[in-house]
C-alpha cells in the first residue's frame, strides 16, 4: 500500500503550484521572469502613458498598443534567459507565448476598465492590472509556452 499522496485531479496546466516542492532552480526562474517582467512593465507603462497622456488615446486601445511593444521584448528574453527552453522552434513558442499573453491581456483589459470606471487614475489602473495578471501569466507560460 502506497503512502504517497495522489496528484491533484485536473490538467497540470491549471493546478496550483506546490511551493514546498519548488527547487532552487524554480525560484531562480521565477526571479528571472520577474526581472524580464519588470522591464516589460516599465516599457508597457511608458508606452501606455504616452498614448493616454500625449496622444490622448482611450485607455483600452492604449493598453493594447503598450502590450504589443512590451510583448515583443519580453518573448525574446523569456525564451532565451528566463525559461531557457529551446526544443521548440521560436515560431512555435512565440505562438504559444502570444496565446498566453493575449489571455493575460484580456484579463488585464477587464481589470483596467473596472479600475478606470472606479475613477482610479489611468496609469495607476494599468499598473495595478498588469500586476494582478502576472502570476497567471507566469504559470501558464511556465507550464505551456516554455515547458
Amino acid at each position: 500500500m502506497s503512502t504517497t499522496p495522489a496528484p491533484p485531479a485536473g490538467p497540470r496546466l491549471f493546478r496550483a503550484p506546490r511551493l514546498r516542492a519548488a527547487s532552487r532552480a524554480d525560484w531562480a526562474q521565477l526571479v528571472r521572469f520577474c526581472v524580464v517582467g519588470s522591464t516589460g512593465y516599465v516599457v508597457n507603462l511608458v508606452v501606455f502613458g504616452l498614448l493616454v497622456h500625449v496622444a490622448d488615446a482611450h485607455h483600452l486601445p492604449a493598453a493594447v498598443g503598450a502590450f504589443a511593444v512590451a510583448w515583443s521584448c519580453n518573448f525574446v528574453f523569456n525564451k532565451y534567459w528566463t525559461f531557457r527552453r529551446h526544443r521548440l522552434s521560436a515560431v512555435h513558442q512565440a505562438a504559444r507565448y502570444l496565446a498566453v499573453s493575449l489571455a493575460a491581456l484580456a484579463l488585464n483589459l477587464v481589470i483596467l476598465d473596472l479600475l478606470v470606471q472606479a475613477e482610479l487614475p489611468r496609469l495607476l489602473a494599468q499598473a495595478t492590472a498588469i500586476a494582478a495578471v502576472t502570476p497567471v501569466n507566469f504559470l501558464l507560460n511556465r507550464r505551456w509556452s516554455f515547458r
